[in-house]
C-alpha cells in the first residue's frame, strides 16, 4: 500500500502497528515514512456498497441508519426498552438487509422488520410504529390491529 506522508510526500511507510478501532469496524495502522521518519495514522476499512430504500412513491434514496433509529426511538419513547436494545434491533435488521445482497430494498420491508422485531419485546412500542407505519385510516383500523395483538397473545 502506497500512501504519501503526509510531512514530506514521500509514497513508501511501513506499519509499526496494527490494531482494531473500539468498533471493530476499521483496522487503525500506525505507518512510519521510510524517508524522514515521521509517523502517521492511516485508518482500513472495508467498502460497504450502498443500499438503496424505494419508498412508497416509487422513489429512491440511500439508506439512512438515522432515520430507522429515529422512528425506533420515538416507538420506543417512554417505554421499558434500553437504547442497547434499540441499536441491538438496527444492528440485526442493518446485518440482514446486507447480508440479502439485494441493492434496493422496498421500505415496507424494512418497517415490517421493525414491526416484528418490536413485537417481541413492547406492545406499545409495536403499536405506536405500526399506527405511524401502517397509517392506521380511523380507529377501526386501529382496534383490527390491536385485536390481532391480543388474539396472538
Amino acid at each position: 500500500m502506497h500512501l504519501k506522508c503526509p510531512y514530506c510526500g514521500y509514497s513508501e511507510s511501513k506499519v509499526v502497528d496494527s490494531r482494531p478501532t473500539d468498533e471493530e469496524a476499521a483496522i487503525r495502522r500506525r505507518r512510519e515514512c521510510e524517508k524522514c521518519a515521521k509517523r502517521f495514522t492511516t485508518y482500513e476499512k472495508i467498502e460497504e456498497m450502498p443500499l438503496i430504500i424505494v419508498k412508497k412513491d416509487g422513489s429512491r434514496e440511500v439508506y439512512q441508519r438515522s432515520k430507522m433509529m429515529n422512528g425506533l426511538l420515538r416507538a420506543c419513547e417512554k417505554r421499558p426498552i434500553s437504547i442497547s436494545q434499540i441499536e441491538a434491533i438496527a444492528d440485526d435488521i442493518e446485518k440482514e438487509l446486507y447480508n440479502s445482497m439485494e441493492k434496493e430494498i422496498d421500505s415496507k420491508k424494512i418497517g415490517e422488520m421493525v414491526m416484528n422485531r418490536l413485537k417481541k419485546i413492547d406492545d406499545v412500542a409495536y403499536v405506536r410504529f405500526a399506527s405511524v407505519y401502517r397509517q392506521f385510516k380511523d380507529i377501526n383500523t386501529f382496534l383490527e390491529e390491536l385485536n390481532k395483538l391480543i388474539n396472538e397473545r
